[in-house]
């Protein structure tokens, strides 16, 4: 089976439709995958619900897809750097489900293994359990949390060989390995791939039977969101 594709639109061709759920890797602009949200932007889609961590900042990573308003719905641990994000929702343009960042790891994680809720201490007491079953185990109170089912999964990685076996570099894993699992679907940009066999199995991050898809994205420009450098002393 090919899975490598000339590029993003190539890769999402009959795979995106209106109202669909994507999970999407990243973490602030730290291992988003930038070509595959550009090929999502430009095919016009609308009203995508979009589990991730955060929705990326103005214009850039998840932004771009805010910006031209083809996201109804984020289920979002972080938006504070957003400031589209803060107008649509305080608009009512935009609906947002907040989890905390563990939980959301977990219930992609519970998604990718097939698990469709569990329990957990956290959000117990707060509005993160509002209108959620919860349950007393050994005297302690607990929130159901359901695992999440994508439809499509938009992952970024360092490396990958043919097959799609894949490596994440460094903080760049993030919440790109749990997205991966959960999607019906899971479709990878790298910035390299390499001849099936040469990675070395003890350090396969992520086992090719989750990818359908992939692309070549480099070169990639390593954007950060805030460059804070010290006042240089004049002596």
């Amino acid at each position: 089976m090919k899975k490598l594709y000339p590029d993003a639109a190539a890769a999402l061709e009959g795979v995106l439709r209106n109202d669909m759920l994507i999970a999407c890797g990243g973490f602030g602009l730290c291992g988003i995958p930038e070509r595959l949200i550009d090929a999502v932007r430009d095919s016009g889609v609308t009203g995508l619900t979009v589990a991730s961590n955060n929705a990326g900042i103005d214009n850039e990573g998840l932004g771009k897809l805010l910006r031209t308003k083809q996201v109804k719905k984020m289920i979002s641990s972080y938006v504070g750097e957003n400031k589209e994000f803060e107008r649509q929702y305080l608009a009512g343009e935009l609906e947002v489900e907040f989890c905390p960042q563990g939980t959301l790891a977990e219930r992609m994680r519970a998604g990718g293994a097939g698990i469709p809720g569990f329990y957990t201490r956290t959000g117990v007491g707060t509005l993160v359990a509002e209108g959620k079953e919860t349950k007393a185990f050994d005297g302690e109170e607990y929130v159901l949390e359901r695992g999440i089912f994508a439809d499509l999964s938009l992952i970024k990685a360092w490396k990958a060989d043919e097959t799609g076996n894949v490596v994440f570099r460094k903080t760049a894993r993030n919440f790109n390995q749990p997205a991966a699992t959960c999607g019906k679907l899971c479709v990878v940009e790298v910035e390299e791939v390499v001849p099936a066999g040469s990675l070395d199995s003890d350090c396969i991050h992520l086992p090719g039977v989750y990818v359908q898809r992939m692309i070549v994205g480099a070169p990639y420009d390593k954007r950060i969101e805030f460059r804070t450098v010290r006042q240089r002393e004049t002596y």
